[in-house]
């Protein structure tokens, strides 16, 4: 199993990093638009739909969409998608109890639309709109800012919850995840918002904001990772695919950065560091 996690790890690290970072705005829209595709594809396995032209139609229905919201201003579609991860922790706080009003896979289908759609917009508003931090102008360097929010809560998580994770945060959909675990995923990516501050020149306000944004989104990032195991447990799923070999799938991958991508650009956007624009 190690081996082919580290095969399936080498051979998708080069496409990811070209695709993500190499690409312009427009390749880097289309790359994306695969992945969430995909994603999509996944998505209608968790939400119920048992065979594969289901599943296929679910996905080209996805890709629809984000096609037709290449010419709509990002910001509307953001706000959705924090109103939704309002909604989606009030679902993972109450389940399994309140899971029969969500279980149809109908509204499983839209939750997947709900979380993959605006998850592109963010990104693509992350990678084409105007960027100014302290002394930084790079979009691409945002996009691997949020990714290593992702990453660092993550890593942090798993050391301090290891360590001191006795109180358990959501048992009954993550038995592995602990509270210890999230104040240490947050305590690291505050130094991660610190860090990145002082490399971008920034001021003493500007860095406070970004330490608060960036706190914001690693637990908003947190909430993609418990929501997705939500779904799986409720589907009786381990994986949300096997197209990842030794991985799972894509959506095991991408679900916490799902929620984090979004909720990051509106907050930036916000605070005027990223200027409002379309894709």
């Amino acid at each position: 199993m190690l081996k082919t996690r580290i095969i399936t790890a080498l051979i998708l690290a080069p496409i990811a990093i070209g695709g993500i970072f190499f690409l312009p705005p427009a390749g880097f829209a289309l790359f994306t638009a695969v992945l969430i595709t995909l994603g999509a594809w996944e998505w209608g396995n968790m939400s119920g739909i048992e065979r594969q032209p289901g599943r296929i139609t679910y996905a080209a229905v996805i890709a629809v969409i984000l096609y037709s919201l290449v010419d709509v201003p990002a910001v509307p579609v953001l706000w959705l998608a924090l109103l939704w991860w309002v909604v989606c922790f009030m679902l993972v706080r109450s389940y399994p109890a309140a899971s029969d009003r969500w279980g149809s896979v109908p509204v499983r289908s839209l939750m997947g639309m709900l979380v993959l759609v605006p998850a592109w917009v963010g990104l693509n508003h992350l990678r084409s709109a105007g960027f100014q931090f302290g002394a930084i102008d790079n979009n691409l360097l945002v996009i691997l800012y949020v990714f290593c929010v992702v990453w660092v809560a993550d890593i942090g998580a798993y050391f301090s919850g290891r360590a001191f994770g006795k109180a358990k945060l959501a048992p009954r959909v993550s038995p592995g995840k602990s509270w210890a675990g999230v104040y240490g995923g947050l305590l690291a990516v505050a130094v991660l918002a610190v860090a990145a501050s002082v490399y971008a020149s920034a001021s003493l306000s500007e860095t406070l904001m970004l330490v608060g944004a960036t706190l914001i989104t690693g637990l908003v990032s947190v909430l993609g990772d418990l929501l997705e195991s939500m779904l799986k447990r409720f589907r009786g799923i381990k994986d949300s695919s096997r197209l990842l070999p030794g991985h799972g799938g894509i959506m095991d991958r991408i679900d916490s950065l799902t929620a984090a991508v979004p909720v990051f650009a509106l907050i930036i956007t916000q605070l005027g560091w990223l200027t409002v624009g379309q894709l």
